[in-house]
């Protein structure tokens, strides 16, 4: 079959396919797309006359587009994703750091952008980046980093070995993230006979590695000798598709369960060995199970800082079980790795665990839990005259919002209050972007989840939790949920710039400085957006409420409604902080200085530094 490069990579796509839950349906759910010279001409023309089976969604920018496709892929548990397309130059170092956040996340994304000539006869070319020792290298060399397949086409016949290679990583439970493809533009019109064969329809479907039987022998041993035993519970969990493994091991063997962020809602709140949040933004009731347990079975987490309060959340001496599909994150500080699939190596674990956790440390758990219950239930109230905060918003949402809504968000202080307030309805339902921790994902990443889910469940919604610093930073894809009709519900919660990074200056005994909009000298007279406004004027419904109680008829309203709705509050960016629930995280604060409170803050610092495990 003669074809260009660029029609043979399109063809190529439309004929993946994907089995999930008895189903075949297509591997790619579409593209995400910005045209430039760099991928019109060749790319674009392949990609028109597959429209309907691979739909290109039009981006507003290349970062949010790679956000979107984030999205998309955490809510099909990395089983089907999505392509973006940029131009060359600027369009594609734009994705650069949606890359990062894929890969941080372990998330599948297929980047297929611009590259300039082969041949170099034209150069230097619009937006080239010529490097003067070295004339291969250019800005897509800067994507090596931050994918796990990286490949440049300089001829036609290497999609034939490229293509599969790049999806077979995308698929890969250990290696699993993005995939990024340099298209020089004279190559994407090349021809090329390729072998039909290449393009027959193929169903894949992705690998579960079985544990070794030595390694599930290590880890029989060390649970069975435990007196306080715990389970983390981490996102690798929902991607295995092993939450109803994960809850029958916990209720056969009595242990308790902890969640990282990623892992938000593998169980319901309701559940009785649900004992919380783990780590910096955590729970009361987690952490202090954490600090005595044992012997840790951490199942499907990469342990980042977060979830282990920078190693001072767990016992020196506490021995790690740690089942992860990747042999990377599955032998950290010492642990006994069992490198494998989640729900077999539970399936396999449990069968041979003849074993109970001792009545006296469940029922420390579940009370530490009720109590942090009850923190939780009044902190999220909103009876009574107090200062709007974060965390009312959340339990407003909480009470109104449907078991199967999907809830979004990503950076600045709300990541935290949503993992230590919300309560979980459904399993799965919760996407907090805290690998990359990206301002900006909320709206955007928003979009591509709903995208998703409005294949399966379209009747439910996508809420956006998102403060107004983060609003600023990314907010055109309102515009492009408009135009797409795919609604979104986005709460715009404004404390007056970056709050949160403010209260982490003050905590460490710095002068307020350039993070609230009345702390920058460089702006004479601080005014705030109108947010409402701009939401409007991107076509969506907006409006601003003054109270939580005003909220969450503003809610209602927004659940009623057929297109994207936006709703603005202002919260204290002082007050209505949550206060419990939080473990040591190691910042870098100045050893010397001439501030009285900042030395202070430092010592206070380093003083719990004790606790930390290093390395072991």
């Amino acid at each position: 079959m003669t074809l260009t490069t660029a029609q043979a990579i399109i063809r190529w796509l439309a004929n993946q396919y994907i089995e999930i839950d008895g189903e075949e349906m297509r591997l790619c759910g579409g593209g995400f797309g910005i045209f430039g010279h760099g991928n019109v001409t060749c790319l674009g023309e392949a990609l028109y006359n597959v429209r309907e089976e691979l739909p290109l969604y039009r981006g507003q920018n290349e970062q949010s587009m790679g956000f979107a496709a984030a999205g998309y892929a955490k809510q099909w548990l990395r089983q089907r994703f999505m392509f973006c397309t940029a131009s060359a130059g600027p369009g594609t170092s734009n994705l650069l750091t949606s890359a990062a956040l894929a890969h941080a996340n372990r998330l599948p994304m297929l980047l297929l952008c611009g590259d300039t000539f082969v041949t170099r006869l034209p150069d230097p070319v619009l937006q080239q980046m010529e490097n003067f020792y070295d004339p291969t290298l250019g800005v897509n060399d800067a994507f090596r980093p931050v994918v796990r397949y990286w490949d440049r086409i300089t001829h036609p016949a290497q999609i034939v070995q490229s293509l599969p290679n790049a999806i077979a990583t995308m698929l890969d439970p250990a290696d699993c993230g993005p995939a990024f493809l340099g298209l020089p533009q004279d190559v994407q019109g090349w021809t090329y006979d390729y072998p039909a064969v290449f393009f027959e329809r193929k169903v894949h479907r992705i690998r579960r590695q079985s544990p070794d039987d030595l390694e599930i022998a290590n880890a029989l041993a060390a649970l069975s000798k435990a007196q306080r035993p715990m389970i983390i519970a981490g996102g690798g969990v929902q991607y295995s598709r092993a939450v109803d493994e994960l809850t029958a091991f916990a209720e056969t063997h009595r242990i308790p369960v902890v969640e990282t962020i990623a892992g938000r809602a593998n169980m319901l709140a309701t559940h009785p060995l649900n004992i919380g949040p783990v780590g910096v933004t955590g729970s009361n009731s987690a952490n202090a199970i954490a600090e005595k347990a044992d012997v840790i079975l951490a199942v499907g987490t990469r342990l980042q800082d977060f979830t282990t309060g920078s190693w001072t959340a767990f016992a020196k001496e506490a021995q790690i079980v740690s089942i992860n599909a990747a042999r990377h994150d599955a032998g950290k500080h010492r642990s006994l790795p069992v490198v494998g699939d989640a729900k077999l190596s539970l399936e396999k674990l449990g069968e041979a665990l003849d074993y109970r956790a001792p009545d006296d440390w469940v029922s420390f758990a579940q009370d530490e839990r009720k109590t942090w219950d009850a923190y939780v239930a009044d902190n999220v109230s909103h009876d009574g005259n107090r200062p709007n905060s974060y965390a009312q918003a959340i339990g407003v949402v909480n009470d109104l919002c449907d078991s199967r809504d999907r809830i979004v968000a990503a950076a600045g202080g709300l990541p935290a209050e949503v993992t230590a307030n919300w309560r979980t309805l459904s399993t799965g339902t919760v996407d907090v972007e805290f690998g990359f921790s990206c301002m900006g994902y909320e709206i955007s990443g928003a979009w591509g989840a709903r995208i998703a889910q409005a294949e399966r469940e379209p009747e439910r919604d996508t809420i956006v939790f998102i403060g107004d610093g983060s609003y600023m930073m990314l907010n055109s894809d309102i515009y492009s949920s408009v135009l797409s009709r795919k609604k979104l519900i986005v709460l715009v919660l404004d404390n007056g710039g970056f709050a949160v990074i403010n209260k982490l200056q003050n905590n460490t005994g710095n002068e307020s400085f350039n993070n609230l909009l009345e702390h920058c000298p460089t702006i004479p007279e601080p005014f705030a957006v109108d947010f409402e406004a701009h939401a409007t004027s991107q076509g969506a419904i907006a409006e601003t409420v003054s109270n939580p109680a005003e909220l969450g008829e503003a809610f209602e309203r927004a659940q009623q409604s057929d297109r994207t709705h936006v709703i603005v509050m202002k919260v204290d960016p002082y007050e209505g902080w949550t206060t419990e629930g939080h473990a040591w995280w190691e910042v870098g604060t100045p050893h010397i200085t001439e501030s009285e409170s900042v030395r202070k803050a430092h010592l206070e610092t380093e003083a719990n530094r004790s606790k930390q495990r290093r390395g072991v």
